[in-house]
């Protein structure tokens, strides 16, 4: 099974650029693979499966093409997107994945997530998580008309801009990536070697204790990031977005 891996696109309006190296992943890169895996934030705000802007189509577009063609099409729930639901699914032919997904990658069993159920130490961060999980509160935003659940969604974002930046100026950055003792405690509860995900935004292949590995995936922004995966090689790449 060779399968293809990203994350943290960030997909909107105003990243044309981002847009076009997708649909060109999409188009050419994935042909050479079985599986295309997305874990997570592939939109910088999913506000629901009614969206109806027009950037949106080419890439549900250019997703559901993939699955035409017979190959296998996922995508995890991010911070960013997770009210992801039926109606992406059948506009774009992806399987929604669950939150920790097992998979035998280069010979071994192997755990992918986001990656933001990790950062423990922000503590203010998975309050809020937990409580945006919730079925009322999900409930409740998506019944709000959809212009507002926009406006919504621009001052969340820039709210949690603020609190990153703010970490950052106070030197406390390290919350924002994901604490080890996390790490060591899910890869024990699954019993992997390898761990794959993406969010914190720090691209790296760890070498852990116990010839351990932590495949960590980087966002699109001036290059994007994949894996590329088979029975034998999982490698980390980077590349030109034009």
């Amino acid at each position: 099974m060779k399968r293809l891996l990203i994350s943290d696109l960030h997909l909107h309006a105003n990243a044309p650029e981002r847009i076009a190296a997708l649909l060109e992943l999409l188009r050419v890169r994935t042909r050479h693979f079985d599986e295309l895996l997305i874990l997570g934030d592939l939109f910088d705000a999913w506000i629901g499966d009614d969206e109806n802007e027009s950037w949106v189509d080419p890439v549900l577009e250019g997703i559901s093409e993939c699955a035409r063609r017979g190959m296998s099409v996922g995508i995890q729930h991010g911070n960013r997107d997770f009210l992801i639901g039926e109606g992406f699914t059948a506009r774009s032919g992806a399987t929604v994945l669950p939150e920790y997904l097992m998979l035998e990658v280069a010979g071994e069993p192997a755990l992918l997530i986001h990656g933001d159920q990790l950062c423990t130490d922000d503590i203010d961060y998975q309050a809020a998580r937990e409580r945006m999980r919730r079925p009322e509160w999900c409930a409740a935003f998506l019944g709000r008309p959809l212009d507002e659940r926009r406006k919504l969604a621009v001052g969340m974002r820039e709210e949690s801009r603020q609190a990153a930046g703010t970490l950052r100026q106070s030197g406390s950055e390290m919350i924002l990536d994901v604490a080890p003792a996390a790490v060591d405690a899910v890869m024990a509860e699954y019993d992997v070697r390898l761990l794959i995900h993406g969010h914190t935004h720090r691209p790296a292949v760890h070498q852990l204790a116990g010839s351990r590995r932590r495949f960590v995936l980087g966002d699109w922004d001036r290059t994007g990031w994949c894996i590329e995966a088979d029975d034998k090689r999982c490698e980390l790449i980077e590349f030109p977005i034009r």
